[in-house]
């Protein structure tokens, strides 16, 4: 069954000095501020566009290896992902880097990298997001 998440944003004024707020209408979480500085220059406790495809993609990639290894035989006792999503003003997002450290009884360092080459190939925001370069290091610890 497809499920469908909802968000918006209501944004008042110009671009350079407008702002906005995100609000989270599926989950109910916090409502976000955001605005230009926050996206092209200093975040100053507000998100921008770019942070938030990046807890996406960090959530969605530690699922997606998740359960590659999980069914694999060798399931995660834990896996910490970042997400690094690089904006350039004028230019647009030019690139997505995902750091995943895992704690993987039994798996050694090669499996442990051919398991999150195949996530960050196969999960669902890494494919909807097929116009961006993305890289990725992976270590055991």
């Amino acid at each position: 069954m497809a499920t469908t998440r909802q968000a918006h944003t209501v944004w008042e004024g110009n671009l350079l000095q407008g702002t906005g707020t995100v609000t989270f209408d599926s989950s109910g979480i916090a409502d976000q501020a955001v605005s230009w500085p926050s996206r092209a220059e200093t975040a100053n406790g507000k998100t921008s566009p770019e942070e938030l495809i990046a807890a996406a993609h960090s959530s969605c990639f530690s699922m997606a290896l998740s359960n590659g290894l999980a069914k694999a035989g060798t399931p995660p006792t834990r896996l910490t992902t970042q997400a690094d999503v690089t904006f350039q003003p004028g230019t647009g997002i030019t690139g997505i880097h995902l750091t995943v450290q895992g704690e993987v009884p039994g798996m050694d360092a090669a499996d442990f990298e051919k398991a999150a080459e195949d996530a960050k190939v196969n999960c669902p925001v890494s494919q909807a997001l097929t116009g961006t370069t993305i890289t990725l290091s992976a270590s055991l610890v």
